[in-house]
């Protein structure tokens, strides 16, 4: 009978421990993200990619979070996207850095309608923790860009809406609502700034809320 106790106890912290992010920082915290990519073409609709991302929370004065990420996508026609990759998650938590490591894939449903371009990506993650339970989690984010081109440049501003549903009992516990624009300096030089609404759900159902700057750049060989 102790020893159940014990393991329901500690079960309960495990799933306490992967809540934490949702009242790690303040309500209302300002934050800057930033990501580098890099896509390697190796066929004529295959390439390797790579990613490298770093966050910044409490007013943008603590480095807390950083990922690195390997993958390969199919592109079948201009319109369907399959990826899968691997995600290795290093995030600070009291002073100490917890690892992750992600197997994931992506399809990507792509439509051109009048001068509008839509993305719909579907993400699958299997989320194995090194201090906690292994998850399930699924993510669709909904794109809408308005692409156009100024003196050589490729220029798309977009606005965008990604949901969170995780297998640990919380359901859909996180929402990002971002708006930004992407410009396009060369066919191999991608550049990408934008503001991003955070919203994750924590103990007690209650939502907080992150204001991020996000930077993103990406190489294409």
């Amino acid at each position: 009978m102790f020893k159940n106790v014990i393991k329901l106890a500690v079960l309960i912290l495990c799933f306490a421990a992967v809540s934490f992010e949702a009242y790690a920082y303040d309500n209302g915290d300002f934050q800057i993200w930033n990501t580098n990519a890099q896509d390697v073409k190796i066929g004529k609709a295959t390439k390797f990619t790579m990613e490298e991302e770093f966050r910044f929370a409490e007013t943008a004065t603590e480095f807390f979070y950083q990922h690195y990420d390997w993958g390969f996508a199919w592109a079948f026609d201009k319109r369907f996207e399959l990826a899968l990759g691997y995600r290795l998650i290093f995030e600070r938590y009291k002073r100490k850095w917890r690892e992750e490591d992600d197997i994931y894939t992506n399809l990507t449903w792509k439509q051109d309608i009048w001068k509008f371009r839509f993305e719909d990506r579907n993400r699958i993650e299997y989320r194995h923790f090194r201090y906690a339970l292994d998850q399930v989690r699924y993510r669709n984010r909904f794109v809408l860009k308005y692409p156009f081109e100024f003196k050589g440049m490729k220029i798309a501003p977009y606005t965008s809406d990604e949901i969170f549903i995780s297998s640990n009992g919380r359901g859909f516990n996180q929402n990002r609502f971002q708006s930004g624009v992407e410009v396009e300096l060369t066919k191999y030089v991608k550049f990408d700034i934008s503001y991003m609404l955070q919203s994750t759900r924590g103990t007690g159902d209650k939502w907080y809320e992150a204001n991020v700057l996000w930077l993103k750049n990406k190489i294409s060989f």
